[in-house]
């Protein structure tokens, strides 16, 4: 099911939030608190909304969820019984250090074994072709391996699952029992596309989550500008780029529609993340933010700080600081970067354009770690750096545009007047007309300018007051029903995420 589709507006999204507030409200009222409180009413219903959510795509990958989180949780209990005691042993020294040294493997084993078996499942569903095709290329074989549909977010629940697995390993949350596991791994406001939200935070939230009038607001304006986000920008760019063929258009065409794509995937995916953070807080979970403005970065390292935050996290928690981070001197340090920087390039799709993608970004910020404390480095001023920034990122943004190198290719050599156009059905002016020219200035601004520290202090002032508060509420609500009558007259447009 899509956040952006008639049926979860106007059907699930209000029967959803308003079961849970029912329960909610119920578990609160003394007669209701004991049975609600043993039988765990309230997580219960928001399992079922969740498996019902995925559901909605395919009847069978629902099935395999609940498999693959049961044997998920079974894991975890191990590694709690087992790990936790192994670990404290060998850190206390208790029993003497040959035997602690003895236990520390086993500890290692189990969660090993662990993670493997998770990250089969993965590599079963996404890798094997590229896998076929390399065994293929180093080998000279003749393996034939074709795509199998992958369940849908199988990606993030993936490292979700890592998360979890690793996390009770370290002893930084309990395995919790059945019920809190499936309400971790399938909370649909993030089982699909993310944010990535580790165990160790997830967990207190379970004790301490609370919906008040404040949230409740704070996350129906938050769902209203994921709307606004993707239908009025994301999906209208999208609409756009869709219509243009490189042998088939000219030159400006070519630059704008490379732009277009850099402002849609960030309005995509910032607007998703949002609906999906809106969602949470609606139903009392509060996550950390996924995107910052990642436009305004001055350099390719603090992009990556900025852009998806919450898979950034998660390889410096169990990627980057254990291979050592930066604390094993600068060259160990420069490997871990170009690790995490394949990994993510692997983790986005299973072909050479995103292996490309990811290493380009993680040379560039292995070249920015080298220089970053050089005299002439410092001397450069910021609007220099961020015009190269955003340069790097524009470029790299057209390897992940393209399914393969050679539709990348093609569109970088008609940008650059290398490729042989015959004839232009349609130039620039039929493509960029004032509509769109209007939506790329406001989407440009917004990504931009809207993220600068005075501009937020004085919407910030604005809002402060009821006038100001009520102003902004009118504003939003307009623009949402503007949104909802965008997505009611143009065709279905899903997440681009959705597909990793």
């Amino acid at each position: 099911m899509n956040f952006t589709t008639p049926i979860f507006i106007f059907i699930f999204f209000p029967i959803a939030i308003a079961a849970y507030l029912t329960v909610d409200f119920l578990e609160h009222k003394r007669i209701f608190s004991s049975f609600f409180g043993r039988f765990r009413i309230k997580d219960i219903c928001l399992i079922a909304l969740s498996l019902l959510f995925y559901m909605w795509a395919c009847f069978d990958d629902v099935i395999k969820l609940v498999l693959y989180i049961t044997v998920v949780w079974l894991a975890g209990r191990w590694i709690g019984r087992n790990c936790g005691l192994y670990m404290r042993v060998f850190q206390d020294g208790k029993d003497g250090s040959e035997r602690d040294h003895r236990k520390l493997p086993i500890a290692v084993f189990i969660l090993s074994g662990s993670i493997l078996i998770v990250l089969f499942c993965l590599i079963h569903y996404k890798y094997m072709p590229l896998l076929t095709e390399i065994w293929n290329y180093l080998f000279r074989g003749k393996l034939v391996r074709e795509s199998i549909l992958a369940p849908i977010g199988i990606s993030f629940i993936t490292f979700s699952a890592i998360s979890y697995l690793v996390d009770i390993y370290r002893e930084d949350a309990l395995s919790g029992n059945l019920l809190d596991c499936i309400l971790y791994l399938s909370f649909f406001p993030k089982v699909i596309s993310g944010p990535i939200v580790l165990w160790k935070d997830f967990k207190p939230m379970l004790e301490r989550r609370m919906v008040t009038l404040e949230s409740f607001i704070n996350g129906m304006n938050r769902v209203m500008i994921g709307f606004v986000k993707k239908l009025i920008l994301a999906d209208q760019f999208g609409a756009c780029i869709a219509d243009v063929i490189a042998s088939e258009t000219d030159i400006i065409t070519g630059w704008g529609i490379a732009f277009l794509y850099m402002l849609q995937i960030y309005y995509d995916f910032s607007g998703y993340s949002d609906i999906a953070l809106g969602i949470a807080r609606l139903l009392g979970f509060e996550f950390e933010e996924n995107f910052n403005f990642p436009y305004r970065s001055v350099s390719v390292s603090e992009f990556w700080r900025r852009w998806h935050i919450s898979l950034g996290r998660w390889f410096r928690e169990y990627v980057y600081f254990p291979l050592g981070g930066s604390r094993a001197g600068k060259q160990k340090a420069l490997r871990n970067v170009a690790v995490v920087f394949i990994l993510t390039g692997v983790w986005h799709g299973a072909g050479w354009n995103y292996i490309l993608w990811g290493g380009i970004n993680g040379v560039m910020v292995m070249l920015e770690k080298v220089i970053k404390d050089k005299k002439f480095y410092q001397m450069q001023p910021a609007v220099l750096k961020w015009f190269v920034t955003m340069g790097i990122t524009f470029f790299c943004w057209q390897f992940f545009r393209f399914p393969t190198l050679r539709e990348t290719w093609e569109w970088m050599k008609l940008m650059f007047g290398v490729l042989e156009v015959e004839t232009v059905y349609y130039s620039w002016k039929h493509y960029f007309d004032a509509q769109m020219i209007t939506l790329m200035l406001a989407g440009a601004v917004g990504a931009v300018l809207f993220g600068c520290e005075r501009g937020q202090g004085l919407y910030r002032k604005c809002v402060s007051s009821r006038v100001g508060f009520l102003v902004q509420e009118i504003i939003l609500l307009l623009l949402f029903c503007t949104a909802i009558i965008f997505m009611i007259n143009s065709t279905y447009s899903p997440f681009i995420y959705f597909q990793y």
